[in-house]
């Protein structure tokens, strides 16, 4: 990983202890760094070059970070489902006014929202 980067080990070793980069480990236990950290090392030695301290780069880090987390589109239709079984579930066992105090206290914004919610999943 170093010699692809033109850090040394050692470098990686410090940025990730200061928390400028995030690593995952195998099964054995090895360290190792997708294409959005090496590609953030990249972009923290341009910086330095540039003549950033750490400090300030961290700051950018966290205000001009994007997004790097994919959104699992499947898992979150997973639990949307379970979810709706799950209080199906209990709408079977509450009578009719605790049906009805239930949806007083539902807000018709949040019925929206999780309306909305379900249409983006299902495109």
């Amino acid at each position: 990983m170093a010699a692809q980067t033109g850090v040394t080990k050692r470098t990686i070793d410090y940025y990730t202890n200061l928390g400028l980069l995030q690593v995952e480990r195998s099964a054995s236990n090895y360290r190792y760094y997708d294409r959005a950290m090496v590609e953030r090392i990249h972009w923290i030695e341009e910086q330095k070059k540039s003549g950033k301290c750490l400090d300030e780069i961290r700051t950018l880090l966290t205000i001009d970070a994007p997004i790097e987390e994919e959104i699992d589109i499947q898992e979150i239709r997973l639990q949307m489902r379970k979810l709706e079984h799950d209080v199906a579930k209990l709408m079977e066992q509450m009578d009719e006014t605790e049906k009805q105090k239930l949806r007083k206290k539902v807000s018709p914004e949040s019925v929206a929202l999780m309306q909305s919610l379900l249409l983006i999943l299902n495109n």
